[in-house]
């Protein structure tokens, strides 16, 4: 028996330490689920990028490990993982295939906007239960006509009639809208209200029809086929979600979605700088030691995965910490540390490619050969647009003007 699994006597009967004890072999046994998962997605990851096309294989991994419903409660039949352990499942997918990882993020923040907010909706509950027991894909539309990526803002209107509620949506992206299994879409609560007046809509794909409005050919991130829809609903009234979005955003969206991208472009830096450090020994060993001319730059880019990795984890683990603290995560300090995160993790990831490019050299400049990057870095250049940073960062300096500045290094956030 492995340390790791030795009982300590002294914490028989502590429930606390058992509590402990089970989180960590949870993290354990998804980290191992997710290493298959990403054996897979590894070997379909370059034709994933040439067609492009959906990761129908790695998906169909991530199902048969039950990652798909991992972030669902215990009470609705999911493992009920922290944001952390599924923050750890999103980091070593983009080690292997970002197309897939940022699709496994992308519904899992879809996961906890559910979850969270179920109130008490039987339909809401049983719809948990499905993606926990079916390991359903859940797709997300949040971007609509020309509002620029503006999420806090829509023009399709729900409509009830009786017992069915319809909608009609300009989606200019439904990243794996195609392919999914099931779809969350916000909507302007009803025809009178104002664009910021949003509900959330989920709905199985028997309920919508979607007709398409764009392709997707891009620099990078080609798998998450991310296409434009024309987006029409016709699904039972209690489809709705109770919640006001703008409470769900706050408290669920923002925070999910900045943590679990943030960790797949840390994945995406961690898999371009081991190929850089498999370069420079390979090269050191066949010349006798001697270092090839980029290999400095590994350094620099080894200490801002450091870096990242920290940042990831000191916010997950302060989110988790609130639990179920509204008022602790809606503060403005907070809030402003998790668009900070976005725009932080977004940038480091990207310079340490860079750095992990210049390590390489003209191996890690091919398109082809065992050292190449060039993968990694188109996919991890959507990073600082995929929410424009300069859009949060123009959002962002109200509340910059009205933080405090700490005046000691002892004091905490």
């Amino acid at each position: 028996m492995s340390p790791a699994h030795l009982i300590n006597l002294d914490d028989i009967g502590n429930p606390a330490a058992e509590r402990v004890s089970n989180l960590h072999a949870l993290a354990r046994e998804l980290n191992e689920r997710a290493r298959r998962a990403a054996l897979v997605a590894a070997t379909h990851a370059a034709s994933v990028d040439a067609q492009p096309r959906f990761p129908a294989e790695a998906i169909a991994a991530l199902r048969e490990q039950r990652l798909l419903g991992a972030m669902v409660p215990v009470r609705f039949g999911g493992e009920g993982a922290s944001i952390s352990q599924v923050a750890d499942i999103c980091y070593v997918l983009g080690r292997a295939c970002a197309s897939s990882a940022m699709i496994y993020a992308m519904h899992q923040v879809k996961i906890a906007c559910l979850t969270r907010h179920v109130a008490g909706q039987p339909s809401m509950e049983a719809f948990a239960r499905r993606i926990a027991r079916e390991q359903l894909l859940v797709a997300s539309s949040t971007t609509e006509g020309n509002n620029g990526g503006n999420v806090r803002s829509s023009d399709g209107a729900v409509v009830i009639d009786g017992d069915t509620m319809t909608l009609d949506r300009h989606a200019s992206v439904i990243s794996y809208g195609a392919s999914a299994d099931a779809l969350m879409t916000t909507a302007r609560r009803n025809a009178d209200a104002a664009n910021t007046d949003q509900v959330l809509v989920l709905v199985y794909k028997d309920h919508y029809t979607l007709a398409s409005s764009g392709g997707w050919n891009t620099l990078g991130m080609r798998g998450t086929m991310s296409e434009g829809f024309r987006l029409h609903v016709a699904a039972p009234r209690d489809s709705v979600m109770s919640v006001p979005y703008a409470i769900i955003h706050a408290q669920s969206m923002v925070p999910t979605a900045h943590i679990l991208w943030s960790s797949v472009w840390a994945g995406i830096a961690a898999a371009a700088l081991e190929k850089a450090r498999l370069f420079v020994r390979t090269v050191a060993r066949k010349s006798g030691g001697t270092l090839p001319p980029g290999a400095s730059s590994m350094t620099r880019a080894t200490s801002k995965l450091q870096m990242l990795r920290a940042l990831i984890k000191d916010v997950a683990a302060k989110y988790e910490g609130f639990g179920d603290d509204v008022d602790a995560i809606g503060a403005m300090a907070f809030q402003s540390e998790l668009l900070m995160l976005k725009v932080q993790a977004s940038e480091l990831a990207v310079e340490i490619v860079q750095d992990a490019m210049r390590a390489g050299g003209l191996a890690a400049y091919r398109q082809d050969g065992e050292f190449s990057i060039a993968r990694h870095l188109r996919d991890v250049m959507a990073a600082p647009v995929m929410i424009h940073n300069d859009r949060i960062l123009g959002n962002a300096v109200s509340s910059s003007i009205m933080a405090e500045i700490a005046p000691s290094l002892l004091d905490v956030a």
